[in-house]
């Protein structure tokens, strides 16, 4: 990869903005008014931030186009899920994030070689549906990714699979100080639903020595099948701190329950 190439994707990146934590922070909160332009700006001034991570993978031998266009999905990722009230600088949080589009793209794209125009098309796909998620507040449809990229939606769906990559359910996607966020965090339970398994009577004496707010997240994750995201969403809390709870009670749970 050309590291010290000036021109990536069209962008002069010798001319990329440099934001201040000030700056950063005023337009997170207009972000979190529905301000759209605040978010193209924080993007645009945390290019150089992408630009660094992607410096780690010039032994990789790849375009640097490509990696700076995958870093760059790394980085709306971490702008669009960024919890503000963790007291963790952006770009701790973030350049995990870009790294992990990174390497997600090597490993695909060291597995099976995908031609550039489709690779071209599926990031098309995917900066179309930000967008969408972002106006609309709601995932788009294939179709409505296709319109908006006028392509036909078969095309769409070819070009995503194509660079789609396997992960495992126990990959880290956030941590802060010893707890970690996994992959396995966010999956729904569907089978758990079922309340076969809640007329266990040792159980529901171990679940009633958990204070409130734990009770109702290990009632809302595992009897009504909820990720962590919409748990905290619905108790009005931080991601992580849904995570920790969790953790916290299961663990008192197993003690109770001598597992």
């Amino acid at each position: 990869m050309a590291s010290g190439k000036v021109e990536i994707c069209g962008v002069n990146t010798s001319k990329l903005p440099l934001l201040t934590n000030e700056e950063k922070e005023e337009l997170f909160e207009k972000i979190e008014k529905g301000d759209s332009s605040a978010r193209q700006k924080l993007i645009e001034g945390n290019l150089r931030l992408v630009l660094s991570v992607i410096r780690r993978f010039s032994s990789a031998g790849e375009n640097a186009d490509d990696l700076f266009q995958v870093g760059c999905i790394g980085l709306m990722k971490a702008i669009d899920n960024f919890d503000r009230s963790l007291n963790v600088k952006f770009s701790t949080y973030a350049v995990p994030m870009i790294i992990g589009e990174c390497r997600r793209y090597l490993r695909d794209n060291n597995a099976i070689r995908v031609s550039r125009s489709l690779r071209d098309i599926a990031y098309k796909a995917i900066y179309a549906k930000e967008k969408i998620l972002k106006e609309e507040d709601r995932e788009p449809t294939i179709d409505e990714i296709a319109k908006e990229i006028d392509l036909e939606k078969e095309m769409v769906v070819m070009a995503l699979d194509a660079i789609a990559t396997p992960v495992s359910l126990y990959d880290p996607i956030y941590q802060e100080g010893g707890d970690a966020l996994y992959l396995m965090d966010q999956v729904k339970d569907k089978k758990n639903k079922e309340d076969n398994w809640v007329e266990d009577i040792s159980l529901k004496e171990a679940m009633k020595r958990l204070s409130d707010r734990e009770y109702n997240i290990i009632k809302l994750r595992f009897f009504e099948g909820k990720t962590q995201t919409e748990v905290a969403d619905e108790i009005a809390i931080s991601q992580a701190q849904v995570s920790r709870l969790e953790k916290n009670a299961l663990r008192n749970m197993k003690a109770y329950l001598d597992i």
